[in-house]
């Protein structure tokens, strides 16, 4: 899990539970995405709650939740904004 800490000490981080973020403060929770499957089976990922694409569609579930966490290290991660913690699918 990478951690991001800008110069006020804000955290920002793609959630998972390795880390047990309540420690660190209260924290703000928003999705980053919502991943679902289309009307054949397949899977996609709508980043637009980031302002994002939408990726896919994929036959895996798998490897849309790998594109869209690849996505957000790219493209939302590191960007100077207001802090929030995203939840992954």
């Amino acid at each position: 899990m990478e951690l991001i800490i800008d110069a006020g000490g804000t955290v920002r981080c793609i959630y998972d539970e390795s880390i047990r973020l309540h420690v660190l403060g209260v924290p703000q929770i928003a999705r980053a995405s919502h991943v679902e499957p289309d009307s054949t089976g397949r899977w996609i990922a709508d980043l637009t709650p980031v302002s994002g694409p939408t990726l896919g569609p994929f036959d895996k579930r798998t490897d849309v939740l790998a594109a869209e966490v690849q996505w957000l290290r790219a493209n939302w991660l590191t960007q100077t904004a207001s802090a929030e913690v995203l939840a992954e699918p």
